[in-house]
């Protein structure tokens, strides 16, 4: 028995990987080289485009909990992005590089799975995982669509600039992480008023790379908007978003400054650092602009411009179960950003479910249904729940899960909320194991 995988992204190498310990011969589909996206930088499996973060990594956040219930249920990339990270304070974020570079060796090392780098434009008939990604091919797209008789739905993502470090100047620079929780492990831009202003001018003055005829009706994805689009719903949305000061004092002068632009560490070796919240479709030659109009950025060396691409992702309230299976086909699965999953994190826990359930498939188990109560099962219910009439694309988030009963008093208690949810998730899933 042979399943095929399509992609080798993050979704695509977890669902080959839970495949292959089981035993399972696999066929992992991969375009790149041969044909690439403009997105993608290089032909490894499981590339890291837009940031190198897989967001917060204890369970007081909603993505947190999803880590921990990835470890339990025996996910194999979030170990490696453990073995791979990089000092981010709260967060998990990854050495890109030696990420990739790991997860492409343990699957062509795997004698249970059998690489070909070639695009499939077809969906096959037999037993088959799709986690083409946001970036789906057009031929395959074609065919996904004319097998879920959807029209697919189109959003934006964008793509946050990359510096040297040793270009930032650390006389107005700080390093700090939000309250002092964990290392002090991002470097902080700090502004006044004044700065802040000029820096805005910039920004809702700066000439934007003009889209394609057929990418104008588009959606962006609301958690990942470019930082023009936050700028134009009014002066001080920024403030109050990627560049909000609060928790950030420079303790060198114990001041709480009017904005901060934070940069978080994007490689081991520390050398390179991506703008936390900057993702752009400005002209290259403005975001230079921009950038360098940065207390402590104003000779910044960029190695990576921002840019914006379009991402596909099906129907899933028409299309999927909560298992990944497809509603008219059981030997067809869908995982990763594709079903409308927004996150690196979401893309891999998707791929592990797709691919433990494949292999329950063909060994005649019943499929895993998480329930609602578990951040993986929220986020597989909702993405096909068929009363959905304008599906968006969604991250791991608590307003998905089960509520918990709390006493009145005690309801706007974030911290005892997240504390109850993971609680009862993570002992669902270890009693289930």
């Amino acid at each position: 028995m042979e399943v095929n995988v399509i992609g080798a992204g993050l979704a695509g190498s977890e669902a080959a990987l839970q495949l292959a310990k089981r035993g399972i011969k696999v066929n992992l589909y991969e375009m790149r080289p041969k044909k690439s996206t403009w997105a993608h930088k290089t032909d490894k499996f499981a590339e890291f485009v837009c940031s190198n973060s897989l967001g917060a990594s204890d369970c007081s956040n909603a993505s947190g909990l999803l880590k921990k219930e990835m470890e339990l249920l025996g996910g194999e990339l979030i170990a490696i992005a453990r073995a791979c990270s990089v000092p981010a304070g709260n967060a998990l974020a990854i050495d890109r590089e030696l990420f990739s570079s790991t997860v492409t060796e343990r699957i062509l090392s795997n004698e249970n799975i059998n690489v070909i780098k070639d695009e499939v434009c077809k969906i096959p008939d037999s037993y088959t995982i799709i986690a083409s990604g946001p970036l789906t091919s057009d031929s395959l797209a074609d065919s996904i669509k004319e097998f879920t008789q959807s029209e697919h739905l189109h959003f934006f993502d964008a793509i946050a600039p990359i510096v040297e470090k040793d270009s930032i100047n650390f006389d107005k620079a700080f390093w700090a992480s939000r309250y002092d929780k964990g290392e002090a492990s991002y470097i902080n831009c700090p502004m006044n008023k004044e700065e802040y202003e000029k820096f805005y001018n910039i920004l809702i003055n700066a000439p934007k790379i003009e889209l394609k005829e057929f990418e104008k009706n588009a959606k962006f994805f609301e958690s990942c908007l470019p930082i023009e689009v936050l700028a134009s719903r009014g002066v001080d949305t920024l403030r109050f978003g990627p560049m909000k000061p609060v928790g950030l004092v420079d303790k060198r002068t114990g001041v709480e400054n009017y904005a901060v632009v934070q940069l978080r560490q994007d490689n081991s070796a520390k050398t390179l650092y991506n703008l936390v919240g900057f993702q752009t479709n400005l002209k290259w030659g403005s975001q230079k602009e921009l950038l360098q109009s940065i207390p402590g950025l104003e000779n910044v060396n960029i190695v990576r411009y921002g840019v914006m691409h379009r991402n596909t992702f099906i129907n899933s309230p028409k299309v999927l179960y909560p298992s990944l299976q497809t509603r008219s086909r059981k030997d067809l699965f869908f995982a990763g950003q594709i079903t409308g999953t927004e996150g690196y994190t979401e893309s891999i826990a998707t791929g592990m479910l797709a691919g433990i359930n494949m292999a329950r498939l063909i060994e005649g188990k019943d499929l895993i249904i998480l329930p609602k109560i578990t951040m993986l099962g929220a986020l597989t219910n909702y993405i096909s729940d068929v009363e959905h009439e304008k599906f968006q694309p969604i991250n791991s988030n608590w307003g998905i899960v089960e509520p918990v009963d709390l006493p009145k008093k005690e309801r706007k208690n974030k911290k005892l909320k997240a504390e109850l949810i993971s609680k009862r998730s993570l002992e669902y899933i270890n009693a289930c194991k």
